[in-house]
C-alpha cells in the first residue's frame, strides 16, 4: 500500500517533465535482453561483495503510486547496467533512483519529474547528475531496457491456476523478498517467478496444482525444487533481514497480510519435494 509522503521542506512545486520522457519500444519480448540474456555479478565492481540491496531500500518505500512492474524493472536496470559499468558505492542511490526513473518513464502512463526523485535522495544529488546517470544507462543498455520480470509471470501463472487474490499476493511477496539478495540475480524471471509461486502453493496446500503449472509454466516441479527450498529459507530467515521495507508492506490488510503465514518447516517441505518427485517417476 502507497505510503504519504514527508511533507516538503520548500514551498517549491514540481512540475512532470513531459519532454523528458523515454520513448518506450514495443513490450512485446526483448531481441537482446531476453531471458537468456543474464545479469550476473561483477566481483571488480565495488558493489559486487555486497548480499543486500540497501541502496534500494527506501526508494521501495518511496511511493508515488507506481506500480510493481516499475520496481522490479529498475532493479533489472540496476542489475544489468552494473554488468558493464563500475559504480561507486557513493552513486548506488543515484544509480537506483536513476533507475526507477527509466522505468517509470517506461511502465507508468503518468510517471514522476525528475524532482520528485532527487527529493527522495534527500537533494544530496544535482539534477545534471541524474540527467548524467540516465543517459549513462540508456547509452550502456542500448536503449534495450524491455527486460522480461517475474511479476509479468507470476500475474501469467495465477490466471492459469485460477488461484486466489491471497495465493497470488504470497507469491508476489515471495518474489519480492527476492529484490533485496543478490543471491537471484542470475535467476531467470520466469523461473524465478514458477518457484515462488510454487512455493506458495504448497504454504497453502495447494500442491494439487502443480501439474498445471509445469504445463503452462514450462518447468518440471523437480527443475524447481532447489530454488523453492532456497526461497523458503529466505522466508525463514526473514526477521533477521534488517531491511523491513517488503515485510511491512506486506503485512497490511490490503495485501491479505500475508506475511503472518509461516514458512514451511523444512523438513516437511522435503516430504512434500519427495512425495512429488516420486509421482513423476511413476508417471514417466
Amino acid at each position: 500500500m502507497p505510503l504519504p509522503l514527508p511533507p516538503r521542506r520548500s514551498k517549491r512545486e514540481t512540475k512532470k517533465s513531459q519532454s523528458s520522457k523515454t520513448v518506450s519500444r514495443d513490450h512485446g519480448p526483448s531481441e537482446k535482453r531476453g531471458e537468456n540474456f543474464q545479469a550476473k555479478r561483477s566481483p571488480s565492481s565495488p558493489q559486487g561483495p555486497l548480499k543486500k540491496r540497501s541502496a534500494f531500500e527506501d526508494l521501495t518505500n518511496m511511493t508515488f503510486e507506481m506500480s510493481h512492474e516499475t520496481l522490479y524493472l529498475a532493479v533489472k536496470l540496476v542489475d544489468h547496467y552494473l554488468m558493464e559499468v563500475i559504480c561507486k558505492r557513493d552513486k548506488l542511490q543515484l544509480l537506483g533512483s536513476t533507475a526507477f526513473l527509466i522505468a517509470a518513464k517506461f511502465e507508468e502512463p503518468c510517471p514522476p519529474c525528475v524532482d520528485d526523485f532527487l527529493y527522495i535522495c534527500d537533494d544530496i544529488y544535482k539534477r545534471d547528475e541524474m540527467l548524467a546517470m540516465e543517459i549513462s544507462i540508456l547509452r550502456t543498455l542500448e536503449f534495450d531496457i524491455n527486460i522480461p520480470i517475474a511479476y509479468h509471470f507470476l500475474r501469467r501463472y495465477a490466471r492459469c491456476v485460477r488461484a486466489s487474490m491471497e495465493t497470488l499476493t504470497l507469491s508476489r511477496f515471495i518474489c519480492e523478498m527476492t529484490l533485496q539478495e543478490y543471491d537471484y540475480v542470475q535467476e531467470r524471471a520466469s523461473k524465478l517467478a514458477a518457484s515462488s509461486f510454487l512455493l506458495a502453493l504448497y504454504m497453502k496446500n495447494l500442491g494439487h496444482w502443480g501439474p498445471t503449472l509445469e504445463y503452462y509454466s514450462g518447468y518440471k516441479t523437480s527443475d524447481l525444487h532447489s530454488l523453492v527450498k532456497q526461497l523458503n529459507i529466505l522466508l525463514t530467515l526473514r526477521s533477521c533481514n534488517r531491511l523491513k521495507t517488503v515485510q511491512s508492506k506486506y503485512s497490511h490488510q490490503v495485501f491479505f497480510e500475508v506475511t503472518k503465514i509461516p514458512p514451511l518447516d523444512m523438513l516437511k517441505l522435503e516430504e512434500i519435494l519427495n512425495s512429488n518427485s516420486k509421482a513423476e517417476g511413476l508417471a514417466l
